[in-house]
């Protein structure tokens, strides 16, 4: 493995380098970050950036928790203004024009429209809801309002002008623009947030990063769990094997999400920092409806007050998102009753176009990592995160509570600041103005795209502009092997080629068929993940991975009921399959590891 690589470069990226052994040949650190969602992987590059020795793990896949169950937006978070969350709004829009700049292959600006169905509605409930962070009686939003919001999002936004500002429109030009809108509109209002079109792939290239930077000095390695203390270090148990050893570190950072108390527990502190919420999304294939949102998010306020959007994204719809309050030890499920409520919010806004579930190609729900909130309303919780230092048994730690993926670049930086100033280390590098991944050298003209193409050969041009569009500059990695090796579309899902799919399960971290159906690809989430697909994918990973017959089915099953059950894809299992108990491991098994942990720590 190298210690450093340019994107560009065609060297073996470092994520092939991570397995267990890397731990338990060396069981100790500097720094041990204990989950590998989005804000763990971020202090982990921050760190190896300046040359801290830092490992991380992770008990399920990477970004495989609450950070892979995000609506996909890169936003200032515009309705935190009327929590009055001020500081948070600023550091969001301006994370929010900086990724725009620094992962240009993922994050990219999102036109926003709201529909309006009232004037003066909310402006008595708006003061109150401010004060108290108390829902009330449910009050629309009215053209006043959002107005006088917008105002104030864009003086936030004026700084490093990423995007175009807001603007209002009645009714004629509205509907002349979105003819499918309710006719009883009063107006709509366009604004612009950015887009996120493959959250867990950008973790990935964030993680890359870090690995890259900090060479043997950097180790991330995923399905490894914190069960326990021992001997004034942590104890891990590698999900692989079963086997658990234990590990040393001057400083343990907590950064498990919405199970922050559950891995307090676990090391010997019993805690009560979290109060998460539970947000759940579907994924329709419905083409009227797609055609019908113009290319653009709908972002809106229900019945109910809650938030909630209809967005267009990898040719489907998203729909979303609900706030529930929630138990981070069980599953996060959608459940057909939030199906009826995205069902209604759709006919809210587009009422003449039909739905039903036979177009949900995919559901997905996760817990979001909330402070503990007593009785304040679940919208009105703060996004917003702090860092808490404890000691247990000589584990120095550091839990992180709160975080939202807007703001992980940021939230890295503090995070690392804590760690540097208690390793009494200096900063050597900022990360504000540094490309993530394959956003580095990313063409962003006509031209741009023609010299890089010209300067990597190997491919068609129609198939390399689809894999940059896929890995951002990465991609020259795999039409190198391309070239190599030749490759052949998948049967099944002609997108996506044989080699491609063997150079993801040999350089990416995959240990399961989910890791690369679900996160490393785009099937599960684009309701292409069917029968034909699992056996067609895993036919072409298994010799990669080392995966037998027995293993292969094992994998094959595993992942079709998590699917069917989790997911709501029952296509994954085939004619005359049960959706029964998935054996193994697994999300579903580091679900059931994670209740486990949750009865043995309480």
């Amino acid at each position: 493995m190298t210690s450093s690589c340019h994107p560009g470069d065609a060297t073996v990226p470092a994520l092939t380098g991570q397995s267990i052994a890397r731990l338990t040949e060396r069981p100790s650190a500097e720094v041990l970050i204990i989950g590998g969602g989005i804000n763990g992987i971020s202090t982990f590059r921050d760190l190896a950036l300046q040359g801290v020795d830092v490992a991380l793990v992770e008990r399920a896949d990477f970004c495989s928790g609450a950070s892979a169950a995000s609506s996909h937006m890169i936003h200032g978070g515009i309705r935190y203004l009327e929590n009055g969350e001020f500081r948070l709004v600023r550091e969001s829009v301006m994370e929010r024009n900086a990724l725009i700049s620094l992962a240009p292959h993922y994050v990219k600006p999102l036109r926003t429209t709201v529909p309006i169905f009232t004037t003066f509605s909310g402006l008595l409930n708006a003061p109150m809801r401010f004060l108290t962070h108390r829902q009330g009686k449910p009050s629309e939003r009215g053209a006043v309002l959002i107005k006088a919001g917008l105002v104030l999002y864009d003086f936030f936004s004026r700084g490093g002008r990423a995007v175009p500002r807001h603007r209002f429109q009645g009714r004629k030009a509205s509907l002349a623009e979105l003819p499918r809108l309710n006719p009883s509109i009063k107006y709509t209002a366009t604004y612009y947030d950015a887009s996120m079109h493959d959250p867990e792939r950008l973790a990935l290239d964030v993680l890359r990063d870090g690995l890259e930077a900090g060479g043997e000095r950097a180790r991330a390695v995923n399905y490894v769990e914190a069960v326990g203390a021992e001997d004034g270090g942590v104890l891990l148990r590698d999900h692989r094997t079963g086997e658990e050893f234990a590990f040393t570190a001057d400083l343990v950072v907590n950064a498990s999400g919405p199970w922050t108390d559950l891995t307090n527990r676990a090391l010997g502190e019993d805690t009560s920092y979290m109060g998460g919420t539970k947000g759940s999304h579907i994924v329709l294939d419905n083409p009227e409806l797609l055609e019908a949102t113009g290319g653009r998010e709908l972002f809106f306020e229900h019945s109910d007050g809650r938030i909630v959007l209809i967005y267009p994204l990898k040719g489907r719809v998203m729909v979303g998102t609900t706030d529930i309050d929630a138990d981070p030890a069980k599953p996060a499920l959608c459940t057909e009753e939030e199906v009826d409520y995205f069902f209604d919010l759709i006919a809210h806004v587009f009422p003449e176009i039909p739905v039903d579930r036979s177009q949900i190609v995919y559901r997905f729900s996760g817990i979001r990592p909330l402070p503990g909130h007593g009785d304040t309303q679940p919208g009105f919780v703060s996004r917003d995160y702090r860092i808490v230092p404890s000691a247990v048994d000589g584990v120095k730690t550091l839990s992180l509570v709160g975080g939202k993926w807007t703001t992980f670049r940021a939230l890295g930086e503090q995070l690392s600041d804590e760690v540097l100033a208690r390793l009494r280390r200096p900063r050597r590098q900022r990360t504000a103005e540094r490309p993530i991944g394959g956003g580095d050298g990313y063409p962003r003209s006509e031209r741009e795209r023609e010299n890089w193409l010209a300067e990597h050969p190997g491919v068609e041009r129609a198939r390399a502009l689809a894999l940059l569009e896929r890995y951002g500059t990465y991609a020259a990695r795999l039409i190198e092997a391309i070239a190599r090796e030749g490759e052949e579309p998948l049967t099944s899902a002609p997108d996506y080629t044989d080699t491609e799919l063997r150079y993801l399960a040999r350089h990416e971290s995959v240990v399961q068929l989910a890791d690369l159906v679900q996160r490393r690809t785009s099937l599960a989430f684009t309701g292409r993940a069917d029968a034909a697909v699992l056996a067609e994918v895993v036919d072409v990973v298994a010799p990669v991975l080392g995966w037998d017959a027995e293993r292969r089915d094992e994998e094959v099953h595993r992942l079709a009921v998590l699917l069917a059950q989790r997911h709501g894809v029952a296509s994954a299992l085939g004619s005359g399959t049960a959706a029964g108990p998935a054996p193994g491991t697994g999300e579903a098994q580091s679900q059931e590891n994670q209740e486990d942990r949750a009865h043995r720590v309480s």
